[in-house]
């Protein structure tokens, strides 16, 4: 096992933290099955007696939470766990923080350990967090004392972002952001800061940029943002990866979801309808890996683009068209082994198949400003429900509707009006 591995940004070797070896020396053991582990550091010399140390003596635990606290107060915000600064330190003092402070001072630049000291310490670290929160538009802070959440921080809260992340989103989501634009945006979230560059993988990615249809305005191909949009674009465009570079796509999608869900919202706030139904579609997009101009059989498990020509070709080119052929043209085009049938069977029987309906409610007294209710039903015919088939995400995912009512001339929401939904499935 080394001790060294290759950060991209700098085009360097740097050491692990010594956290991350006594990790991976723990891993040599299986809990509750071997009496006895070995494993087999390979280091230089002259770090030889560094390792022996923090192997064979207890290494103190400190805590971390000032190096992520922004994003701890803002939930504490939103939730009314804290409402003014002085909660917010009381806050402080329930911590693991606060008991390492007066155990290792210097750890967390301290000068001293009496009363005083962590007071002005906590105090400042407070209003250092809650400034840079007031800052990025993530709460407010009335009378200098009293904190409320905003908009952007109950957002941040709930889909579990970094605020500087909805930040972004606030400040580079525009009414006229399209496809492109949503997944640089995206791809630029601090969620994807760490994402490993390995060595000489900045070639792959140049290479692999030629064959992405989104080219990128950046060249850096050593910043972990450049890679996060063109592994989305390559997960879009099923392109054949490395195990390496596939495992970091599912890395990728495993917290896309949350950022585009968190796009919907921040756009649909400021009323703007087309880059709040990009940013639903591209939802679909990343769960299905396609692009929204493939054709709709590219769902369905085991369809490559000589089946689907095959169909097309038949002018069968949506999923209810493969339902409703006959048996035996469909096993005529198909052309499948029985498990690979069954995959397809199982896909089209799930297939969602919704009728909506809506009444407005006093529809001769509707006037300008004034509420209005409209009832929407939707009616699932199938009586399945569960899990989406997305053979190409990695991960769960449940089905979500978003309903949307909007002036698409004006590219804007009706904002203010009384919604009742009813849903039959």
């Amino acid at each position: 096992m080394d001790t060294q591995y290759y950060e991209g940004k700098i085009h360097a070797y740097v050491d692990y933290p010594i956290t991350d070896i006594l990790q991976m020396v723990g891993k040599a053991n299986r809990p509750l099955q071997d009496d006895v582990g070995k494993a087999v550091i390979l280091c230089q010399q002259s770090k030889k007696e560094f390792f022996k140390k923090f192997l064979y003596e207890p290494l103190p635990i400190e805590s971390h939470l000032d190096h992520c606290l922004h994003d701890h107060f803002n939930a504490e915000v939103v939730t009314k766990t804290v409402e003014n600064k002085q909660d917010a330190v009381d806050y402080l003092t329930w911590t693991f923080l606060y008991r390492r402070m007066t155990q290792n001072p210097n750890y967390y630049n301290l000068q001293g350990v009496t009363h005083r000291h962590l007071s002005d310490h906590m105090s400042e670290l407070v209003e250092n967090t809650l400034s840079d929160l007031n800052q990025s538009k993530c709460i407010s802070i009335e009378d200098d004392v009293d904190v409320s959440p905003l908009n952007l921080g109950m957002i941040s809260a709930y889909y579990y972002i970094n605020y500087t992340t909805i930040e972004l989103f606030s400040v580079s989501l525009n009414n006229k952001t399209k496809l492109k634009g949503l997944i640089e945006i995206i791809a630029s979230a601090y969620e994807y800061e760490n994402l490993p560059i390995r060595h000489h993988e900045d070639t792959t990615l140049k290479q692999l940029s030629t064959r992405v249809p989104h080219k990128l305005t950046s060249q850096k191909f050593n910043d972990p943002h450049v890679k996060a949009n063109l592994l989305l674009q390559a997960h879009l465009s099923r392109l054949q990866l490395s195990a390496e570079l596939q495992s970091d796509t599912e890395n990728i999608l495993g917290k896309a979801m949350r950022l585009i869900q968190a796009c919907v919202d921040v756009v649909s706030s400021n009323g703007w309808l087309s880059p709040a139904l990009a940013a639903m579609e591209l939802a679909q997009m990343v769960t299905q890996a396609m692009w929204s101009k493939d054709s709709y059989l590219k769902q369905i498990p085991h369809f490559n683009n000589e089946l689907i020509k095959r169909f097309t070709e038949k002018e069968v080119e949506s999923v209810f068209d493969v339902m409703e052929l006959e048996d035996e043209e469909r096993k005529d085009l198909l052309k499948m082994e029985d498990s690979q049938m069954a995959d397809v069977a199982r896909f089209c029987n799930r297939y969602p198949n919704i009728e909506l309906s809506y009444e407005i409610e006093s529809k001769d007294n509707v006037k300008a400003g004034w509420p209005v209710v409209v009832v929407v039903d939707l009616e699932r015919e199938d009586e399945q429900s569960g899990a989406v088939i997305a053979p190409f995400f990695p991960g769960k995912r449940e089905e979500g509707w978003w309903l949307v009512i909007g002036d698409s001339k004006a590219n804007r929401f009706v904002i203010g009006s009384f919604i009742i939904l009813h849903i039959c499935i």
